[in-house]
Formats: structure tokens, C-alpha cells, sequence
């Protein structure tokens, strides 16, 4: 039985994360567990996950999120942020969760985490390209300042 998708491109944030993605050598959309996933070719970003619950209870979704792997030299700082959570199913694994929702979003860090995630799992040829690239045109340009 296939997941249920999770998500609607209208959602809040969904779009900036996918300019975001997008813009990295090779980078491709597609939707696993029922939320949109970007891979070059393994994946880097999630669009919207949860959190494991008390046995008693399901997941606590976070619809409208962005999961990413962390180094682990960023780890221990980034769990002290309340934006962050730790994703079930991904979370032992090296992943973090940012909760879109808790504060404004800071659009160049989402920018950062997902580049730093693309650094963990690219090829090297990717990251080379990556570095290739004008600084400018490195991280996509977010519209600033959108609401």
C-alpha cells in the first residue's frame, strides 16, 4: 500500500525550500513517504516529518518543516535551538528537523543547513561543481524578506 501524500505545494514554505533544493548540481525532487525528498542522487532536504510519540501515541507531525543530516560538530548546538527537533525514522541517522513554524524563517540559514546536508551525502563530483560555481550563484536567492 503506497504512503499517503502529506503535503500540498501551496504549503507554507514548500516552495522556497524547493527553489532551495533545486538549485544544486543534479538536484531532483521526488515523493517518498508521502512528502516531496531531494536527492543529488542520495537525499539532502525533506519537506515535513515527525517525531515519535509515547508508546500510547502516534507521531507528532511537523507538516511544514525542512529535515536535513547534520555534521555531527553542529549537532549538539543545533539540539539546543527549540526550532529543531529529532525526526523518527531519520533522526538516528544523522538528520534534524526544522520547525518552519516556531519562528520566522531565516531563509539564507535554511539555504546553509541544506547545503551543508548536500556536502554529507553528495558525490564528490557534485560538491566540486558546487565550488565551482560564483559565489552568488552557490545558494539560490531567496525573494528576501518574503512573509
Amino acid at each position: 500500500m503506497p504512503h499517503p501524500i502529506m503535503f500540498g505545494d501551496d504549503d507554507m514554505g514548500l516552495a522556497e525550500v524547493r527553489e532551495i533544493a533545486l538549485g544544486f548540481p543534479e538536484a531532483f525532487e521526488k515523493v517518498s513517504w508521502g512528502r516531496p525528498v531531494f536527492c543529488a542522487p542520495k537525499m539532502f532536504v525533506v519537506y515535513g516529518g515527525s517525531v515519535k510519540g509515547p508508546p500510547e501515541d502516534d507521531h507528532v507531525q511537523y507538516p511544514h518543516s525542512v529535515l536535513v543530516k547534520v555534521d555531527d560538530g553542529d549537532r549538539a548546538a543545533l539540539e539546543q535551538d527549540r526550532r529543531f527537533f529529532f525526526p523518527a525514522y531519520l533522526g538516528p541517522f544523522g538528520w534534524l528537523g526544522l520547525d518552519l513554524t516556531a519562528a520566522t524563517v531565516d531563509w539564507r540559514e535554511v539555504a546553509e543547513l541544506a547545503d551543508a546536508s548536500f556536502r554529507l551525502v553528495a558525490p564528490k563530483k557534485l560538491i566540486t561543481q558546487l565550488d565551482q560555481r560564483r559565489p552568488a550563484d552557490v545558494r539560490v536567492m531567496i525573494r528576501s524578506e518574503t512573509p
